[in-house]
């Protein structure tokens, strides 16, 4: 009962800042829109393989601790901390100002970015977690989007962080989001690859060798 009064008052605290922040978007500009999209597209992609990945048994999962730090700064950095910015201004000290077409510009790589997300997720299908681990059924993915990028997700919130600063006018929660990203991908990454490697054998090295991490190997 008390986890369900908690959860109603953060998804009300949640809702009452995107609010403000529609409210106050010609102070932050029409960016505002786009980010807000964005995160509410985030949430509609990924939660029915939420559902799916809760029902997946681990087998092998990294550092809980690691893991959470990082998810939680991500949170933070993409997130909760600019929602707060643009519904309160508390950081206005620090705004910047950009032309129209530097806005366009981020809406066009957050399209990308996020067109790009969902189709990770629709090709990873119950093989996507929220964290590094293996499951009981777990496959290497080498079809659709894989086939040529073997991190494509991550590729999709690289994109979106890159946007960020354009659509959100502020050097401290612009650039908070691919802080935050830019610190989980190189510290995630190589034992991402660790544990695949671990379980797929030199079938994974082989994939390595015919993919690039981020964008399709040129030759």
């Amino acid at each position: 009962m008390l986890k369900k009064v908690g959860f109603a008052l953060l998804y009300g605290v949640f809702i009452a800042l995107v609010v403000a922040a529609l409210w106050r978007w010609q102070a932050n500009g029409w960016g505002t829109f786009v980010w807000i999209a964005t995160m509410f597209a985030i949430m509609f992609i990924r939660a029915p393989h939420q559902k799916v990945y809760d029902r997946n048994e681990t087998v092998e999962k990294q550092s809980a601790q690691t893991e959470k730090f990082l998810l939680v700064m991500v949170s933070l950095g993409m997130g909760n901390l600019p929602l707060i910015h643009l519904a309160t201004g508390l950081l206005g000290f620090a705004d910047y100002t950009l032309p129209h077409w530097a806005t366009a510009i981020g809406a066009v790589l957050t399209v990308s970015g996020l067109y790009l997300f969902w189709r990770s997720h629709a090709d990873l299908g119950r093989n996507w977690s929220p964290t590094t681990e293996i499951h009981s059924e777990q496959k290497l993915i080498t079809e659709g989007i894989y086939r040529s990028i073997r991190h494509p997700m991550y590729t999709s919130l690289w994109l979106l962080t890159v946007a960020q600063p354009l659509v959100i006018h502020n050097w401290l929660m612009g650039f908070s989001g691919p802080l935050a990203f830019g610190i989980l991908y190189f510290v995630r990454v190589p034992y991402e690859e660790g544990m695949m490697r671990k379980q797929f054998g030199t079938d994974y090295d082989d994939y390595c060798a015919a993919t690039g991490r981020l964008i399709p190997r040129l030759g």
